[in-house]
């Protein structure tokens, strides 16, 4: 069980409707927990949304992206994260196979080289927190100086909203078990 409500629009009605509008228009209706949840902070759920946005826009290849993703939701046991990002993952290139494989995936011939370098600086920065210059060194091989700094910060950002799901113990919407 959650350890707080999750909102609704009728529970703020008159007072947040502009933020559930903006739940409405830019997620999916109906609204994931974790945003329910955050409505209880309604300022900084709003400007959750705005980061959250420009972390999507990132010039990254899609399918690597969502790579990263995975692999920090991996590495967190995040059944949330992972439920949430498979679909995504499906979308940008992500086989079902690989989806599969993401635990393992220094091991599997599943990745290639590019794939494995980024989701090994996802485990490290997850894991570990810094990075070592081997594992920058291995994704710069592939990523400009920007997507390596939008690199860093979609880890960071799914990062964060695993620590969220974790300490308000948000859970898995019917829809995806």
């Amino acid at each position: 069980m959650a350890r707080v409500k999750y909102l609704q629009r009728s529970d703020v009605a008159g007072v947040e409707d502009a933020l559930f509008d903006r739940l409405e228009r830019e997620r999916k209706v109906p609204t994931a927990n974790i945003f329910r949840a955050l409505a209880n902070a309604p300022r900084i759920l709003d400007q959750f949304l705005s980061y959250a946005n420009a972390i999507r826009a990132s010039s990254i290849n899609p399918k690597l992206r969502e790579l990263a993703i995975l692999t920090v939701g991996h590495c967190t046991d995040s059944e949330y994260e992972i439920a949430h990002h498979q679909s995504h993952g499906l979308k940008a290139g992500v086989s079902a196979e690989q989806l599969k494989n993401i635990p393992d995936f220094e091991a599997s011939p599943l990745f290639d080289e590019e794939e494995r370098a980024v989701m090994a600086f996802a485990k490290e920065s997850t894991l570990k927190v810094n990075v070592s210059d081997v594992a920058w060194a291995r994704a710069a091989r592939f990523l400009n100086e920007q997507q390596l700094v939008e690199l860093t910060l979609n880890v960071a950002w799914y990062n964060s909203g695993v620590r969220i799901m974790g300490g308000l113990k948000i859970e898995l919407e019917e829809s995806y078990r």
